[in-house]
C-alpha cells in the first residue's frame, strides 16, 4: 500500500525510410513473449501508431498517458526516428527505458534488416543532447524473449524511481547528541523530487499522548500478542507500543499531504525512553513489515534506503549498524572450514530491535540492554530481539555527503547460519573481501555506521536505480573483488 503498481508503455518506433512492419510485428512478439513469461497487468501496449514523427509522438504520449501508463519503454522496432523518440522520452513524466530489436534471421537481411543495433547509438546520443535520464540495459539489444526479460528488469527499477519522485519522509527530532553519523544535508532529497518533514520530537509525544486510551489499542495488542507468540516476555509494555504505532499511522495520514508515499526518521534516544516510558523499535519494525520503513536515530538517508529497498526487493528490509567483528574463537569454531570467508569477509550486522519478526529466526521482547546501562530497565522495554534469518543478502546505503553529494554502496553476501551468541537484532554477515570494501569504500568514502539489508541479491536494480536519480558511477562502491584494487588501496598491502 505504500508502493507504486506499475504499468509500463511499450511504445514501437520506426525510421520512415525503413519498413514499418518491422516494427509493428517484433512489438506484437515482444508483447505476447512478455505476456506469455510474465504478465499482462504491468505492460500495455501502445496500438495508435508506429511512432516516424513528432505529431507521432504526441499521439502515442497522450495514448499512454489516458492508459495510465507510469513507465515507458521506447521500442526500436528498427532504426527509429532519433528526434521523435527522444521528445517522447523528454515529454514522459516518469521512469523510461530504451531497447531495441536484433535480427531475426540471417536469410532475411535485405528487406527484413531493421539497424536497430546502430539506431539504439543515435538514440542514446540524442537523450544526452537533451540531459534526459532514462535505463537502458547492459546489453539493449535483443529478440522478442531477451527484451521482454529485459522490461521485467526495469519494472523493479521504475517502481522505485516512480516511488521515489512522490515519496515524502517524515523525521522527529534532531539527530541525538554525539551524533552526527546520521546528519546529512538534505537538498539532495530535494533534488530527487522528495519531500522531507522536519519535526519536533516534542510534536510527536503531545499526539502520542492525545491517543491515550484509543479505542483500536486493544486490537493493535493482539495483532502484537500473535506475532510474539512465546516471545512475548514484556507483556505489561504492548499496549504502550500500540499506542505508539497508532500515532505514527495516524501521524502519516493526516502529514503525508500530496504525496503517495512515506518513510519515516524517529527518534528513540537519549529523552524518548524517559519521557515516552519504552524504546520504539518493535514499533519501527512493525511498521517496516507493513511497507512504511522507519529508520531510527532520525536517519533521514537510512529511511529513503530503506524505502528503496523496499520497493526494488518487493519485501521487508531492516537497518542495521554495521557493528563488530566476529571473534577469532568463534571464527575458528562456527566459519572456518565450514565457509569459503576469511575472518575479515565476516562481521556482525546489528540493532537495538528493529529488525520485523518475519525476518528472525526467533525472536523475544525484551529491553534495550546497552540504554539499561545508565537508566532504569522498564523505560527501556520494547525491543525486538533475535538472529536475523540466514540466507542472501544486500547491504547497501544512499547517502548525501558533508558537500551535498550524493554518495552510496552495494555489497551482495548472505547472513550465515551461525548463532550470535549477543543481543539485539543481529546476524553474523559475510561479504566477500569485505575487510577491504570496509576500508577502502565504507572508511574512505566517509559512509555512516548504518547500511540498509535487503533480503536477497539485488545489487543489479539498486545499481541502476542509483545512477538513474543521479549518484555519478564513480560514487558508487561496491566489494571489489580480490586482485581488483582501490584507488586507495596501498598496493604493498
Amino acid at each position: 500500500m505504500n508502493a507504486p503498481k506499475i504499468k509500463i508503455g511499450i511504445v514501437a518506433v520506426s525510421r520512415d525510410c525503413f519498413p514499418e512492419s518491422l516494427s509493428v510485428n517484433r512489438r506484437r512478439k515482444l508483447v505476447d513473449e512478455y505476456i506469455k513469461k510474465y504478465s499482462s497487468e504491468d505492460i500495455y501496449e501502445c496500438p495508435i501508431c508506429i511512432v516516424e514523427s513528432e505529431i507521432h509522438m504526441v499521439q502515442a504520449l497522450e495514448d499512454i498517458k489516458k492508459a495510465g501508463c507510469n513507465a515507458l519503454c521506447v521500442y526500436l522496432g528498427n532504426f527509429g526516428p532519433e528526434i521523435a523518440e527522444t521528445l517522447l522520452a523528454k515529454h514522459f513524466h516518469g521512469p523510461k527505458m530504451f531497447i531495441a530489436a536484433a535480427e531475426e534471421s540471417g536469410n532475411n537481411l535485405i528487406q527484413g534488416r531493421g539497424d536497430a543495433y546502430c539506431g539504439m547509438l543515435n538514440a542514446s546520443y540524442n537523450l544526452q543532447l537533451r540531459n534526459i535520464k532514462a535505463y537502458i540495459p547492459e546489453y539493449p539489444v535483443g529478440d522478442a524473449e531477451e527484451c521482454a526479460d529485459m522490461i521485467h528488469d526495469f519494472v523493479p527499477i521504475a517502481r522505485a524511481i516512480e516511488g521515489i519522485s512522490n515519496l515524502k519522509i517524515i523525521s522527529f527530532g534532531p539527530r541525538p547528541l554525539n551524533f552526527l553519523a546520521c546528519n546529512a544535508p538534505i537538498k539532495q532529497l530535494y533534488n530527487m523530487g522528495i519531500e522531507i518533514e522536519e519535526n519536533s520530537e516534542l510534536d510527536l509525544f503531545e499526539a502520542f499522548n492525545k491517543h491515550l486510551g484509543d479505542e483500536r489499542i486493544p486490537g493493535i495488542v493482539k495483532e502484537m500478542e500473535e506475532e510474539l507468540g512465546a516471545g512475548n516476555k514484556k507483556p505489561e509494555i504492548l499496549a504502550k507500543l500500540a499506542q505508539y504505532e497508532l500515532t505514527l499511522k495516524d501521524w502519516v495520514e493526516e502529514h503525508k499531504g500530496y504525496r503517495k508515499y512515506v518513510a519515516i526518521a524517529g527518534k528513540c534516544w537519549p529523552a524518548f525512553q524517559t519521557q515516552f516510558g519504552f524504546v520504539p523499535c518493535y514499533v519501527n519494525s512493525r511498521l517496516t513489515a507493513q511497507g512504511i520503513p522507519v529508520a531510527c536515530e532520525v536517519d533521514i538517508y537510512g529511511a529513503l534506503s530503506e524505502f528503496i529497498g523496499t520497493i526494488v526487493s518487493n519485501d521487508t528490509v531492516t537497518l542495521l549498524d554495521i557493528n563488530n567483528s566476529v571473534p577469532k574463537d568463534m571464527y575458528k569454531e562456527e566459519i572456518k572450514g565450514k565457509y569459503s570467508y576469511t575472518q575479515e569477509d565476516t562481521f556482525m550486522g546489528f540493532h537495538c530491535g528493529n529488525t520485523a519478526a518475519g525476518k528472525l529466526s526467533f525472536c523475544e521482547m525484551k529491553y534495550q540492554m546497552i540504554m539499561a546501562r545508565a537508566l532504569p530497565e522498564e523505560v527501556t522495554q520494547g525491543t525486538l530481539e533475535g538472529d536475523i534469518i540466514p540466507g542472501d543478502i544486500t547491504f547497501y546505503r544512499l547517502q548525501s555527503t558533508a558537500d551535498s553529494k550524493l554518495r552510496a554502496y552495494i555489497a551482495q553476501g548472505e547472513v550465515l547460519p551461525v548463532a550470535t551468541r549477543s543481543f539485539g537484532s543481529i546476524g553474523v554477515f559475510a561479504i566477500p573481501e569485505m575487510g577491504r570494501f570496509y576500508r577502502h569504500v565504507l572508511i574512505e568514502g566517509g559512509f555512516p555506521h548504518h547500511g540498509a539489508v535487503a533480503f536477497g541479491h539485488f545489487g543489479k536494480p539498486l545499481f541502476e536505480v542509483f545512477k538513474y536519480i543521479g549518484v555519478p558511477v564513480e560514487d558508487i562502491g561496491y566489494n571489489q573483488p580480490a586482485g581488483v584494487r582501490y584507488p586507495t588501496e596501498n598496493p604493498w598491502r
